[in-house]
């Protein structure tokens, strides 16, 4: 290693539990020691220099459980690369004074942006369209009539700061926008509902925008999903664990849920053949926040986080429970 590669803070050592990106990798290499995902490639060279690490690189998929915290007795922080930490145990970090970091708010526009996309593409059958063409079928006649989604009733599960940027993005649209969370949000210009079952029953299209985890899991259940009913669209841009797959695929299957465009799934990168089948749904490979500037931006602020610590400043982003 030459001199100009020496890292900025060579003795905070750090551990990937992710496969990096190729916008991370660079930035953290310049500033501390990587170790790259070594407790799975050589647990015995993992053993050696678990007690030096000091930080965990991780992306908003990652697992990162109390048993590897237990085995890292330096570690300060976990810095994740995602708005979403679900998969991180926070309380255990909390317990043993980690400081749990995310990349909120960089991403928000990406992910509104998809989610609108959803919706049009899940409408308007965009996907299927295009295979219509590319499978010869136009010639044999038009295509079956989809639904407008200009005037569609919308809802949104869940209110943060992408929810907000999805209801002014279908407000373009000329959409009635509703939402529900646990309590509603103090100077929105839409209506909080309550019971989700309600608000499913109210809306065309239903978007799920909310954290996973174990307070989410299946709350877009059977009932909610046959309150959407045989004409609603599901649009998922959360967590693929915030909606329960099965009741999902049986509503589709039945006829009762019109149709779904979904970006998260239970079991990544595991799609179940049964719902790559179904021909009125839209499936993405978890792409929303997939663009150049704000993959680059998530790296950066991942980046700083770990920085600053080593740094011995204070992180730029904590996630709230450490706050």
């Amino acid at each position: 290693m030459s001199t100009h590669d020496t890292p900025l803070h060579p003795t905070f050592e750090v551990l990937a539990v992710m496969r990096m990106s190729p916008l991370l990798e660079p930035l953290l290499r310049a500033q501390c020691t990587v170790h790259d995902r070594l407790h799975e490639a050589d647990p015995a060279a993992f053993e050696a220099v678990a007690p030096r690490i000091r930080g965990i690189a991780a992306s908003g998929e990652s697992k990162v459980g109390a048993e590897l915290m237990d085995r890292l007795p330096a570690l300060e922080i976990i810095s994740v690369m995602g708005v979403g930490y679900d998969g991180i145990d926070v309380a255990a970090a909390k317990a043993r004074g980690v400081i749990v970091t995310h990349t909120p708010d960089v991403l928000n526009d990406d992910v509104a942006d998809l989610a609108l996309a959803l919706m049009l593409a899940g409408s308007r059958q965009i996907v299927a369209a295009d295979r219509y063409i590319r499978d010869g079928k136009w010639s044999g006649g038009p295509m079956p009539l989809a639904r407008k989604l200009s005037g569609s009733r919308l809802g949104v599960v869940g209110m943060g700061r992408i929810g907000q940027a999805i209801a002014r993005r279908a407000q373009a649209f000329d959409m009635p926008v509703a939402y529900h969370t646990r309590q509603p949000k103090p100077g929105l210009p839409y209506p909080h509902i309550a019971s989700l079952v309600d608000l499913a029953a109210r809306s065309d299209v239903l978007v799920v925008i909310t954290p996973g985890g174990a307070a989410t899991r299946h709350l877009i259940n059977a009932e909610v999903l046959a309150a959407l009913g045989p004409q609603g669209l599901l649009v998922n841009v959360a967590r693929g664990s915030v909606v329960d797959e099965t009741a999902l695929i049986e509503a589709l299957e039945s006829g009762a849920l019109g149709g779904a465009a979904l970006d998260v799934f239970a079991e990544e990168p595991n799609v179940p053949e049964r719902l790559r089948a179904l021909p009125q749904v839209v499936l993405t490979p978890h792409i929303g926040s997939a663009t150049n500037s704000t993959r680059g931006a998530m790296a950066g602020l991942a980046a700083e986080n770990l920085r600053a610590k080593a740094a011995g400043e204070a992180v730029v982003t904590a996630v709230p429970e450490c706050r």
